[in-house]
This record gives structure tokens, sequence and C-alpha cells, in this order.
């Protein structure tokens, strides 16, 4: 893949989105719609919402919706936070069993300005969400609590099914991509989570920002010594101006290429496509 400094003019075929359909969806958005219920699925307009949707998951975010860091691929507002909603556990675990989600994705802001990183509410949005649903499975996209186990371990105690921290990039591009955040940081807390006895760890990387082929195996091979069971590999789409340009829109043939070789790694799950996100067949990731 070769760098170039000219944004693409044009989206390709493949990053054509088909409209959400069934009868599924249309309930859930009328019920999101009725309650005013929060998810990222509908407030980052995420291709995959009718998929997902009509599989009964959801995603989910927690501690407000501005953002301590200011990593240049997030389309998230970066500032000073709101003060912390301790009646949102409650909120979260009541859209779910509104909503009847079978898998619920939970994720948040970075929140550098708290003590604990907001790992407290983390802990008990989870216990809320098994009270009140208890056949909801869930997974986790956490933060990385600035590398502090003490905050981690109160993630690992509840044991979420999955937990996913997202790398995002390649070791190079890290201090351009995501400006407070360190590669070997992340790897670190990965690594942490498993050896602590989770059953289930879950990462995702964005391409087209400008790294290479061999960068791309390198941050693989990274992963899976990480011991990380699962991976999501898809296209970086620029929120706005303001954001990281798009350097190169990956193949159909490419993405396919990456998973067969993570495959061959040893990850039990490998999604990897032009519109795969984070979230993309979530509950699938339990099998």
């Amino acid at each position: 893949m070769k760098e170039s400094n000219i944004l693409p003019r044009k989206k390709p075929e493949w990053l054509r989105v088909k409209l959400p359909i069934g009868k599924k969806y249309t309930e859930l958005r009328k019920t999101v719609d009725k309650y005013k219920l929060n998810t990222i699925c509908t407030s980052g307009s995420c291709p995959n919402m009718g998929e997902c949707w009509t599989e009964g998951t959801a995603t989910f975010m927690i501690l407000g919706n501005t953002c301590t860091r200011s990593c240049g691929f997030c389309g998230v507002a970066t500032g000073r936070p709101d003060s912390v909603d301790w009646e949102e556990p409650d909120k979260v675990a009541r859209s779910i069993h509104i909503m009847q989600i079978k898998h619920a994705v939970i994720t948040s802001v970075d929140r550098d300005d708290l003590k604990d990183g907001g790992s407290i509410i983390w802990a008990e949005t989870i216990q809320a969400i098994r009270r009140a649903n208890p056949n909801t499975t869930l997974e986790t996209l956490i933060p990385d609590f600035q590398g502090n186990k003490i905050n981690l371990d109160r993630i690992i105690a509840v044991k979420p099914e999955i937990v996913s921290h997202n790398l995002e990039t390649v070791r190079r591009l890290t201090r351009e991509v995501r400006i407070q955040a360190k590669y070997d940081r992340s790897l670190e807390v990965l690594l942490y989570l498993k050896e602590r006895g989770l059953q289930r760890t879950k990462s995702g990387i964005m391409l087209g920002l400008g790294e290479t082929e061999e960068e791309v195996i390198e941050t693989l091979h990274d992963l899976r010594a990480a011991k990380v069971d699962v991976v999501t590999i898809g296209q970086y789409l620029q929120p706005s101006k303001k954001h990281l340009q798009i350097k190169e829109y990956i193949t159909p043939e490419q993405f396919k290429k990456y998973k067969k070789i993570g495959l061959e790694l040893g990850f039990r799950h490998v999604e990897s496509g032009a519109l795969v996100r984070s979230s993309y067949k979530a509950q699938k990731h339990l099998l």
C-alpha cells in the first residue's frame, strides 16, 4: 500500500451502504425514538446498524459525550466533560430492557479527569444491566485507564463476557492517530486482562491512514502475543475536514487477505472489511 497525501475524491463502490430494513430494525428504531434512548449506533450513524439491530445487538456510550483526549480520527467532542451522572447505570440498564437487547456493547469516552478513570461507573453499569437484564450478554469496549491496574481490576471483577480495547492503528502511526495513547500500553492492558482470567479479549484497528501491509501484519502478531482472541479490521472514514485525511481506500481483496492471515495466526474470530466497526457481529464473538 502506497502512502499518498491526496484525499481520494470519491468513495469506491464497496463503501456504499444499504439502507437498514426489516421488522426488527423498524421496531427498535421506533423504540429508540419514542424513549429518546442514546446509542452509538444512531449517534454515530453506524453503517451496520440495521444488521446489528436485526440480530439483537446495540452499542451504548457512557460517561458523557465529551472526551478528555483529542484523537485525530475520532468524531467525539474534546474538552472538559460534564460531571458524572451516577444514575446512568440504571438508565442504560433500562434502555437495554426496553429495547430487548440480547447482546449489549458498552463503550465510553476517555475520562482522564477522573481519579478512577470512570471505572467505578463502568462496573456499576455492568452490574445494573445484569440485574435488569439477566439474559443479556455483555461486551465492554474500554479505554486504557492510563494502564492503571486498580481501575482495570474493577472491570475484571464484574467479568463481562467480552472485554475489548482498540489498538486503532499500527505502532508508527500511534502518536499521530492516538495522541495521548501509547501502543505498548494498550498491548499491556490487553495482556493484563487476559492473564487476570478474562475468557475473551478483543481489539480493533482502522486502515487507510498510511500504514503498510507489513505494519498491519506486525500489528496482528503483536495482538496475538498479547493473547487477544478477536480482532476487527475496518476502513478509516474521515469524520470531518478537521480530522486526519484518508490516505487510501483498502480493497475488499486486501481485507480478505488480512482475515486469512489473522485466522492463520490463531485468532478465534477476525472481522475484516471496509465497513467493519468494533462491535460488528459482536454477539458471534461469544462463540
